[in-house]
């Protein structure tokens, strides 16, 4: 944990807050240490940002999880846009893939 934190220049105790808020839930080794993937430490980082610009440490946590389900959504929109373009045969989001306004094309 202490290195984690390090990483990302925070402290433990912020590392153990983020996580008493659900934030990222750390695996366990065998001996009981926290180990943290490069996602977590990610989002640990992003989240003490907003907590060093004076965001409460609740919402720097809500924050960080609407970003990551917004950052989603979109990727699964392009995704879905592009398989829709492919089946459907139409150039994609260039101006000759748009239609037009008053549902001309």
């Amino acid at each position: 944990m202490g290195r984690a934190a390090e990483m990302i220049g925070a402290t433990p105790g912020f590392l153990r807050a983020i996580g008493e808020a659900r934030l990222i839930a750390p695996l366990r080794s065998e001996g009981g240490h926290r180990r943290y993937s490069r996602y977590q430490l990610r989002i640990a980082a992003r989240a003490r940002e907003l907590v060093d610009a004076g965001t409460p440490i609740e919402a720097a946590c809500r924050i960080v999880i609407l970003e990551d389900q917004l950052e989603e959504a979109l990727r699964l929109n392009e995704e879905l846009r592009k398989a829709g373009a492919e089946a459907d045969g139409s150039p994609g989001p260039g101006p000759e893939g748009r239609a037009r306004a008053d549902g001309r094309n």
